[in-house]
């Protein structure tokens, strides 16, 4: 997929010069930041340095001074023209770009941690924040080192990962800092927008289980608690998404509400019909995550009483939702199906998918440990196109997410959006 630059509200109105804050940590790679400080001038960008106290035993602050739009800085205190540097820095910065991020500052950062002029700056900007690691195979393979990561990107940051090569001591392996020609490219899309690889894209996303009334104080539902639909939602606008999430849940699951997503509140199965239909048109994309009631039922307009003995309910069938958004797709639109199965789950998922017709499919196993249902965690089995299945092992909601969007990415038309 392509990406198109789309423009976005600049951190300092005031002035037409994007302004840009490298921070620099205590590693080996340090050096290549002088390097990146030389292109982002370059392009005309205005740049504040920060060098860690650790990165002044590999750089100078010499150097990067004098490449550099202001000097650079490495402490909290001392400085009688910023005498609060690190809101200084992070209120008037369009973008904050670390490179290289040691394992020690990704830990301080994710912990919350502002013991240094960087960390605090970082804490203290609302900008797009670039996190490039660098570090030694061993330390990035560390299970702490990806959970802290793990815990950035949920809170937006970009994290542009390490390549394999050479790195100190002679080894070879992953954990070598990227070059500064591909950190600046992500910069600049950054400037110009890009916030993930859903940049610019429109997606409509249901969540939750349907309600079919019987009468006004009864219904029959299903187990969806429609988490994995708001894990969709919430990650989707990570990877800068705009978002649309029609859900019968009426209690708040854990959408950021920092993130822009429209939310539209339903209950029975016509009622998401109407909703996603009425929105599918102006969306580049609809994943149908909902569980929705596959029957339905005339509900009586009184509540049943004991004394009259137990009603007859005769059901019919409810609308096909994922069929009519199929049918009524437009031109290069994704379609996002899944299907909950029990028994026979490779053949019953199979023919829903020759069946549905839509670009993705995702099943689970609803019967098994763990998974779907309730559960914070899932498994699943990805089905498109020509593509062989694919197996997500059982993990986070948040994570299978990630891979669902990871391939939607894919399946977008080159140049969308």
């Amino acid at each position: 997929m392509t990406w198109t630059p789309s423009p976005m509200p600049s951190a300092t109105p005031k002035s037409s010069t994007p302004r840009i804050v490298l921070g620099v940590a205590g590693g080996i790679a340090a050096y290549k930041s002088v390097e990146l400080l030389r292109l982002l001038r370059d392009r005309g960008y205005h740049v504040a340095p920060i060098l860690t106290p650790d990165a002044t035993r590999f750089v100078g602050t010499v150097t990067f001074s004098a490449l550099a739009s202001e000097p650079a800085r490495t402490s909290l205190y001392g400085d009688p023209t910023t005498p609060i540097p690190h809101t200084y820095l992070g209120s008037n910065a369009d973008v904050v770009v670390v490179a290289p991020a040691t394992a020690h500052l990704i830990a301080r950062y994710a912990m919350g941690l502002a013991d240094d002029l960087l960390t605090a700056t970082l804490l203290a900007t609302r900008a797009p924040v670039i996190l490039c690691p660098a570090m030694h195979e061993e330390m990035w393979e560390q299970p702490s080192v990806q959970e802290n990561l793990a815990t950035l990107r949920r809170r937006g940051v970009l994290v542009l990962e390490p390549e394999s090569g050479h790195l100190a001591g002679g080894d070879e392996g992953t954990g070598r800092l990227p070059e500064p020609a591909t950190i600046a490219e992500l910069v600049e899309r950054v400037v110009d927008g890009y916030r993930g690889v859903l940049s610019g894209v429109s997606v409509l996303i249901s969540a939750g289980g349907s309600r079919e009334a019987i009468d006004p104080v009864r219904f029959i539902t299903n187990r969806s608690s429609g988490r994995q639909g708001y894990a969709l939602a919430e990650v989707a606008a990570r990877l800068g998404a705009r978002v649309t999430l029609v859900t019968t849940v009426e209690r708040e699951l854990s959408l950021d509400t920092r993130r822009t997503i429209d939310v539209v509140r339903v209950e029975s199965a016509s009622e998401m019909h109407e909703a996603m239909m009425l929105r599918s048109a102006s969306n580049d994309c609809v994943i149908m995550a909902a569980a929705v009631a596959d029957f339905t039922l005339k509900a009586s307009n009184e509540k049943l009483k004991r004394r009259d003995g137990p009603p007859e309910l005769h059901f019919e069938p409810a609308v096909d939702i994922l069929a009519d958004l199929v049918a009524h797709r437009h031109a290069g639109q994704v379609i996002v199906g899944f299907a909950a199965e029990t028994t026979d789950v490779e053949t019953n998922a199979a023919l829903k998918w020759q069946k549905k017709g839509v670009d993705l499919l995702v099943v689970n196993d609803v019967s098994a440990n763990g998974v779907g249902f309730e559960y914070q965690t899932n498994e699943v089995v990805l089905l498109s196109g020509d593509r062989e299945p694919e197996r997500i092992s059982q993990r986070s909601k948040e994570e299978v997410s990630r891979s669902i969007l990871a391939r939607v990415a894919t399946l977008l038309p080159e140049g969308a959006p």
